[in-house]
């Protein structure tokens, strides 16, 4: 089964509802990018009219960790994954529809081979930038993957 933004949408619904219900929507995946987009709404505001971090946080998160199982899933192995570390900057307020992009499925396949032939966890870091639809970024993530092939 190949991993499309339709599959992904429908896994928020039923194992991430939160993500679901506060908007985060899957709109493109390849092997080397990833773009999910949020919607600024009632249902996902903080207290200053502007969309909550967590919500960003969702968008950005599921930007890098759908790359992660597309790969995991395309190498034909068993492999956990986990977030390990991140780290977060918001430079604008978040209003409007929001667009997350991660473009670095390549550090991904570099991390997956290489703990396949070492038989060790491995880590890598990969980030998602978050932009108005004027293109101005508004939050910057970093996620610390680790990687480890089952036995």
């Amino acid at each position: 089964m190949t991993i499309s933004p339709s599959k992904l949408n429908t896994y928020l619904m039923f194992k991430l509802p939160s993500a679901y219900f506060t908007g985060v929507r899957t709109k493109h995946i390849d092997d080397t990018t990833c773009v999910v987009t949020v919607k600024h709404r009632w249902i996902n505001q903080n207290p200053f009219k502007s969309m909550f971090w967590a919500v960003q946080g969702m968008a950005a998160e599921l930007t890098t960790g759908a790359l992660v199982m597309k790969k995991i899933r395309e190498s034909g192995r068993k492999v956990s994954m986990l977030v390990a570390n991140n780290n977060a900057t918001f430079t604008k307020k978040a209003t409007g529809r929001i667009t997350f992009k991660c473009e670095e499925g390549h550090k991904i396949d570099d991390a997956i081979s290489k703990a396949i032939e070492t038989g060790e966890g491995q880590t890598v870091w990969l980030s998602a930038n978050g932009v108005n639809k004027d293109g101005a970024e508004v939050s910057s993530f970093n996620f610390e993957w680790t990687i480890k092939v089952k036995s």
